[in-house]
């Protein structure tokens, strides 16, 4: 559990995020004189996985060279290095990694140049966020995308007198709740992986108040902000909430039976099978009932795969043949249970709510559920853009340490972040296209 694919693990473009697209053409795929394909073709995947996850996606792997005669090997991913034929890029890469033009190839001109697009076709509207162009245009694949869920102990609740069937709907409720919950002896009712992600990014999406504008100024300090960010400043003085760090250390916490609630990505229910003492339970993600409009829809964003630039016309076949055995029906069942990402297809979608175990199921319901089919209505993600996530964490965890009030700490937060934005212009451009 020590890596993340989210919001994989660990970011994007806000010019992109604020269009909803890729500013400009996507680069056209410049093909060196093509090899002979008598012989196997040699390409790499780089990536920045643990050594666990790494042999999993080593058995994807070794399946693709067994049935296509290739030779695709697995490398560990350099910062500053060029990238390879092939690039798995977690979240919290992308800042490194994408920000150098002429670097990458656009999916859809590989695979249409190789005569493989219809499964890219059929991919799911939800999953696209961050990874198409100005025309809708496919340039990466979302290869392991997930949307913030509700995780709860079903034994912590029956300990507390709670009913495991019935999680909360609303923040309101949650926090009854979580009253109950410490007083049946939990010290730690409720925590969070992924602050901002969820608590910034999330909450503004399920209150119809995205976090910044179509035009990328930053927004995330209205009056339905505000008001959850105070709340959860009660929480933390009232010992309902503890915080662990900004990435998925609570995660760590939640599997060792610690805490009663999470909310992190939907993802995780791969993790929590072995949980220690709990009994999984999977709700949608709560939101105020307060506001204007009710509850809206959740985001979907997570790990995606990136093509190398100035490669052989063998090599972009054998690419292309690669993006297609991962799109396939039964490689995405094989990711979903090993990663739990959201499947990218409909047919992948049926295939594997009819073969995971239960919980696997049923959150996968739970976050298609909560999508509403919008999982990319907004490209805007302040969790993406790591300066900006840098000092709202700042900002919230001095909130939560009752140094700050909410309202001062979120304006500080947009003031701050607007003017890194404008300081550094690269940060508005970090797709290559």
């Amino acid at each position: 559990m020590s890596y993340s694919i989210r919001p994989v693990v660990g970011a994007v473009a806000l010019a992109l995020a604020c269009s909803g697209a890729l500013a400009g053409p996507a680069k056209k795929v410049a093909a060196k004189p093509a090899e002979s394909t008598a012989t196997p073709v040699k390409f790499e995947l780089a990536h920045t996985l643990d050594a666990a996850n790494e042999s999993r996606l080593q058995g994807i792997v070794d399946r693709f060279n067994k049935e296509s005669g290739n030779n695709l090997t697995l490398v560990r991913q350099e910062k500053g290095a060029k990238p390879a034929e092939l690039n798995f890029l977690l979240r919290d890469d992308k800042t490194d990694l994408l920000g150098h033009s002429g670097d990458y190839a656009a999916l859809y001109a590989v695979m249409a140049k190789a005569g493989e697009t219809k499964q890219l076709r059929d991919l799911s509207g939800d999953l696209k966020s961050g990874v198409v162009d100005g025309k809708g245009r496919l340039v990466a694949l979302p290869v392991l995308y997930s949307t913030p869920v509700l995780f709860y102990n079903k034994n912590a609740f029956r300990k507390a007198g709670l009913n495991p069937d019935q999680p909360p709907g609303t923040w309101l409720e949650m926090q009854a709740m979580l009253d109950k919950l410490q007083d049946a002896g939990y010290a730690c009712p409720y925590t969070s992986s992924w602050p901002v992600w969820v608590h910034v990014d999330n909450v503004s999406a399920l209150s119809g108040v995205p976090a910044a504008t179509d035009k990328g100024q930053l927004t995330f300090n209205g009056l339905p902000q505000v008001k959850h960010i105070a709340m959860m400043a009660t929480w933390t003085k009232a010992n309902y909430f503890k915080l662990f760090g900004r990435r998925n250390e609570a995660s760590q916490q939640f599997h060792e039976g610690q805490c009663a609630m999470i909310t992190t990505d939907s993802r995780e229910y791969v993790d929590f099978q072995d949980a220690k003492g709990v009994e999984l339970g999977v709700a949608a993600l709560p939101y105020h009932d307060d506001v204007y409009g009710g509850r809206q829809s959740t985001l979907a964003d997570g790990a995606s795969l990136w093509i190398g630039a100035g490669r052989t016309t063998a090599q972009y076949k054998q690419i292309a043949r690669f993006v297609s055995f991962v799109l396939s029906p039964e490689i995405q069942v094989e990711l979903t249970r090993i990663y739990g990402g959201l499947p990218l297809t409909e047919a992948a979608r049926v295939a594997a709510q009819s073969k995971l175990m239960r919980d696997g199921e049923k959150t996968l319901e739970v976050a298609f559920a909560s999508l509403k089919g919008n999982g990319s209505k907004s490209a805007v993600r302040v969790a993406n853009i790591d300066p900006v996530s840098v000092v709202t964490n700042e900002e919230l965890e001095a909130v939560w340490a009752d140094k700050k009030p909410a309202k001062a700490a979120l304006d500080t937060s947009v003031n701050r972040g607007n003017g890194l934005l404008v300081a550094q212009p690269t940060l508005k451009k970090t797709q290559p296209f």
